[in-house]
């Protein structure tokens, strides 16, 4: 066809100067705590967003541990959920330690009544941590075959 296309790389075109370099460094320096804060705030709003919506779904689910509770207990665990998911629907600007603190004073209120639903066994899920099936196991014993 004859046609000729040429193309030139200037290696400072486009390019960020060391000053710019610098700046970016310093700035990600000055914003990195900044950053922490805010990760730690947003990771707190959700744990205690999750835990109360959670809480809330178990026990209204009937077949579950909403079946197995009394109505006083549901109505008890309901209304702290339901006071944490309202304070942090007018706390949204909080500290994370604030969140920490709200989800804190729910599980004080919620591990009681689940631990109880657990000793009856009537939960029918999993025991809870340190559960009597982690202390009743032997300890693996070793084939006398596969010692060297």
């Amino acid at each position: 066809t004859g046609k000729k296309n040429n193309i030139v790389i200037n290696k400072d075109q486009h390019r960020l100067n060391e000053d710019e370099i610098e700046r970016m460094i310093n700035d990600a320096e000055k914003f990195a705590e900044s950053d922490k804060k805010t990760k730690e705030k947003v990771d707190a709003k959700n744990d205690l967003e999750s835990f109360a919506y959670s809480v809330k779904t178990q026990v209204n689910d009937k077949e579950k541990a909403g079946g197995k509770l009394s109505d006083a207990d549901k109505d008890t665990v309901n209304k702290a959920a339901q006071e944490s998911i309202d304070w942090l629907e007018k706390n949204q600007n909080a500290e994370a330690e604030e969140m920490k603190a709200q989800k804190k004073k729910l599980e004080e209120v919620v591990q009681p009544i689940m631990s109880k639903l657990y000793q009856q066994g009537g939960a029918g899920q999993a025991p809870p941590p340190g559960g009597q099936d982690q202390q009743q196991q032997p300890p693996p014993q070793q084939d006398p075959k596969t010692e060297l």
